[in-house]
C-alpha cells in the first residue's frame, strides 16, 4: 500500500456524522446534476460489455448507470439508503439493470477480486479514514482490472467552497481533506505500487447556475453537509454564510452575462490494479 494506516480513534463517530449530513437536504438533486462527470469517467475507464463493475459511494447511482448503459453488470454501493432507493427508480426509469447495496467504503461487503472495475464519482474521497477506503478498492478490484476515480481538487472552485464551510464548522481534526484525492501525490501514497496510473487527467466540471446567490441558495437547501450545517446556524450567522458562499463560484464565473458558469477542477484518474 506504500503507507501504514492511520488510527481509526473517533473515526466512527466522524463516520455517523457525515451519514447524517448526506440524509438531510436532498442530495439526489444535486448529485444527477453531475451525471456528465460520470459518464466521462466509465468512457475513460473503458468499462465494456460483460465487465463487473462496482460503483463505490454511489450517491443516486451515476456511475453504475452509465456503466450499466455499456452493459456492463453494474453495482452501486452507498451507506445511504434513501438514495439507493432514488438510484433504484433511476434505473427502472432507464430499463437498466443494476444492482445496489447498501454498504460502508471502508468495509465493502464483496468478496476479494470480485470487480473487473472499480469506479468512484466524489465519493469515496469523503470516507474519513482514506487509507482504509482505498485498500478496500484495491481488495475488491481483481489483479488487472481498473481503477477509475473523480474527485474535485483542493485548488478548485469546490476546494475553495470546503474552506468556506470550514470557517463555519471545522472539520474534525483526525480527518485528512478528502480534496487530497485530487491529487497525483496523496493518490500515490494512498495507493502505493498497487496501481500503476496511465491516467491523470485534470479535468471541469460546468457549474450552471441562474446567479451566485442562486447556487449559494441550492447548495444550502439541498446539498446534505450544507444543508445540516447551516441548519446550526443563528439567523444573522446564517446570512452570512450565505453571502460568502455566494462568494466563492465569482472567481471562476466565465458566463459574461450575468448568470453563473463556472468552472470545477476535478482530477480523473484511471489506473491498473497491480
Amino acid at each position: 500500500m506504500g503507507t501504514t494506516p492511520h488510527p481509526t480513534a473517533g473515526l466512527a463517530e466522524v463516520k455517523e456524522r457525515q451519514r447524517l449530513a448526506w440524509e438531510s437536504g436532498d442530495y439526489a438533486r444535486v448529485g444527477v446534476t453531475l451525471q456528465p462527470m460520470a459518464e466521462r469517467l466509465v468512457e475513460a475507464a473503458g468499462v465494456r460489455a460483460g465487465q463487473r463493475v462496482l460503483d463505490v459511494a454511489c450517491g443516486q447511482g451515476n456511475a453504475a448507470l452509465a456503466a450499466a448503459r455499456r452493459f456492463a453488470e453494474a453495482t452501486g454501493l452507498d451507506y445511504v439508503p434513501a438514495l439507493l432507493e432514488q438510484g433504484r427508480v433511476r434505473a427502472a426509469a432507464e430499463r437498466l439493470e443494476v444492482a445496489f447495496a447498501e454498504g460502508d467504503a471502508e468495509a465493502l461487503p464483496f468478496p476479494d477480486a470480485a470487480f473487473d472495475v472499480s469506479l468512484s464519482t466524489v465519493g469515496v474521497m469523503f470516507a474519513p479514514d482514506q487509507e482504509r477506503a482505498a485498500a478496500e478498492l484495491l481488495r475488491v478490484t481483481r489483479p488487472g482490472g481498473t481503477v477509475a476515480l473523480a474527485s474535485w481538487t483542493p485548488d478548485g472552485l469546490v476546494g475553495e467552497m470546503f474552506r468556506t464551510i470550514g470557517k463555519y464548522a471545522p472539520p474534525p481534526p483526525q480527518v485528512r481533506s478528502p480534496m487530497l484525492w485530487g491529487t497525483p501525490e496523496r493518490l500515490r501514497e494512498l495507493f502505493g505500487g498497487e496501481v500503476e496510473w496511465t491516467a491523470l487527467t485534470t479535468r471541469t466540471f460546468e457549474f450552471a447556475f441562474h446567479s451566485p446567490e442562486h447556487f449559494a441558495e441550492w447548495f444550502i437547501a439541498y446539498y446534505g453537509p450544507i444543508h445540516r450545517m447551516a441548519g446550526t446556524l443563528d439567523q444573522d450567522t446564517r446570512r452570512g454564510f450565505a453571502a460568502e458562499l455566494a462568494g466563492v463560484p465569482v472567481a471562476f464565473n466565465r458566463s459574461g452575462d450575468g448568470t453563473l458558469l463556472a468552472a470545477g477542477d476535478y482530477l480523473e484518474a484511471v489506473g491498473t490494479r497491480r
